[in-house]
């Protein structure tokens, strides 16, 4: 898959009429919580989610932008993590079903064991493509943003639309993932006040939730826990320390459902009537040959997949990144406790019998180096490895231990193609079955 992909490089590059700039930093993300924030791509900008500059007086008001996001992808097996001629139940709390991922969403190749056991909404999205070599459109992004120049108001949406195979997989559907309004009140202050539908502000993983800005194809093992969006109303604020070329900064919020992505807890409505609030403090050292960057996050509230107010989540971790002479090494560790909770468990899959309590300890690495190209097509060659590990149970069964190991490369072609190669190494250490379940995939980037 490698080899081919070279191939297309080289096949593109032949064709290069003119050459094209490449933006000197990733594009500002829509809500300041990232701002504190730097992405693996371009370690020398503070800023790592996708969206478009702020507009100068001269420009509209209203600006319109977006990504297609076309994937190549094969798994091994049946593209699940469930054995053949396993009898427990439920299948989904004896195996990581997350682990086959195929695409910066995380959608994994497969949530069907193939026999018809239970399965109690453990589960991620499905591309629905079982072991079968695929083509897939993963997102078809569209980013509309209103702000007046010289206003403190800014109107952000994010929709996407998610083909998807209904017959084996999700059926396609029509997302709003963002849908905020950000109030910056004072010129002089790095201070925002945001309402409405806006990604988390825990840990660094969500700051690449967007394939652009995605340094590989995939999230981390630790992603469902961390990366999700949710309603409801958050402030960032930022003091620059300027004598000693550093900052800190406190991002809070009070949502629906924290953190989780939305197959898990299902973020549009309260169902408990409890806020989850969530925070993250920053600290960054900003010096000439490197920057480092340091974060303490925290989670509590009611989980959001079941109606008992009195059946907790709570959340903790810890992040770092370090950038020096194109070399991005970043880290996080997360630990998930939820309560037992009372009743049915309600989540965007449906409706499940068990809320059962659940415990999570996990952690990832990775390590990149941009590696910037002069040619008048190609712009920058980025290679990457990320190890992951987690830990995990549900009350009254087998804790499961699985690790990952994934390598890749990255190319940038002018300003508006991104074309990436990435393998998945899946291993169950202990406490589940061993299972062929690695994963070749790729990504193909179209941003305007």
């Amino acid at each position: 898959m490698l080899s081919g992909l070279g191939a297309l490089l080289l096949a593109t590059a032949a064709r290069a009429q003119a050459p094209l700039a490449l933006p000197q930093a990733p594009m500002p993300p829509p809500d300041d919580s990232a701002a504190d924030d730097g992405g693996l791509v371009d370690a020398g900008n503070d800023s790592a989610g996708y969206t478009p500059p702020a507009p100068a007086p001269a420009e509209s008001a209203l600006h319109i932008d977006g990504y297609v996001d076309v994937g190549f992808a094969k798994a091994q097996g049946n593209g699940t993590s469930f054995p053949r001629q396993d009898i427990a139940v439920p299948a989904d709390y004896g195996v990581d079903t997350f682990a086959p991922a195929v695409n910066a969403r995380g959608d994994v190749a497969s949530t069907d064991p193939g026999d018809g056991r239970f399965l109690n909404g453990f589960l991620p999205r499905s591309a629905g493509i079982g072991g079968n070599a695929s083509f897939l459109l993963n997102t078809l992004d569209l980013d509309l943003r209103y702000q007046r120049p010289g206003t403190p108001l800014m109107i952000f949406s994010r929709v996407q639309f998610l083909p998807r195979l209904s017959a084996a997989g999700d059926a396609g559907r029509f997302l709003v993932e963002q849908a905020f309004g950000r109030l910056m009140p004072f010129d002089r202050q790095e201070l925002s006040i945001s309402v409405g539908k806006f990604d988390s502000v825990f840990g660094i993983e969500y700051l690449d939730n967007e394939a652009p800005i995605r340094t590989g194809v995939t999230p981390s093992l630790a992603a469902r826990y961390t990366t999700g969006q949710s309603i409801g109303a958050k402030v960032f604020y930022r003091l620059q320390l300027g004598a000693i070329g550093s900052a800190v900064s406190i991002n809070a919020a009070a949502t629906n459902s924290g953190n989780m992505v939305e197959s898990l807890q299902a973020p549009d409505a309260s169902v408990t009537g409890g806020p989850v609030v969530s925070a993250r403090l920053g600290y960054e050292l900003n010096l000439r040959p490197f920057q480092l960057k340091l974060g303490g996050s925290a989670l509590h509230g009611p989980r959001n997949d079941q109606r008992d107010r009195k059946a907790m989540q709570k959340m903790a971790g810890g992040d770092l990144r370090l950038f020096v002479a194109g070399v991005a090494l970043s880290g996080e560790y997360v630990r998930v406790d939820e309560d037992e909770g009372s009743g049915p468990k309600l989540t965007n899959l449906g409706t499940f019998p068990l809320a059962s309590g659940f415990h999570a300890r996990a952690w990832w690495g990775q390590l990149g180096y941009a590696l910037a190209i002069d040619t008048s097509s190609l712009q920058k060659v980025t290679p990457y490895v990320r190890y992951e590990w987690r830990h995990a149970w549900f009350d009254g069964f087998v804790p499961i231990t699985v690790d990952r190991l994934v390598g890749g490369l990255r190319l940038d072609l002018w300003d508006a193609l991104i074309i990436k190669g990435e393998v998945l190494i899946n291993r169950e250490r202990a406490g589940a079955p061993n299972v062929p379940n690695n994963v070749y995939t790729s990504s193909v980037v179209y941003q305007w």
